[in-house]
């Protein structure tokens, strides 16, 4: 049994203390994972993808978080 959690666009929105435009405009960018539709009015992001996501701008910061005195 898969029990991935899944968040809603507000949550995302809280988790990254940004908008929800943002988040959705990010999606048309390609700069954020994009979500899967559940149902009618119900579309939301796998939780590990978020963290996969998160992972990868670690990975791609240029200091990779190198303290800077």
């Amino acid at each position: 049994m898969n029990s991935t959690p899944f968040l809603r666009d507000i949550d995302v929105a809280i988790r990254y203390n940004i908008s929800r435009a943002t988040i959705w405009r990010w999606v048309k960018d390609g700069r954020f994972p994009k979500p899967i539709k559940l149902g009618l009015g119900s579309t939301r992001w796998r939780y590990s993808d978020l963290e996969a996501w998160e992972q990868s701008q670690i990975q791609d910061s240029p200091d990779r978080g190198e303290k800077h005195v």
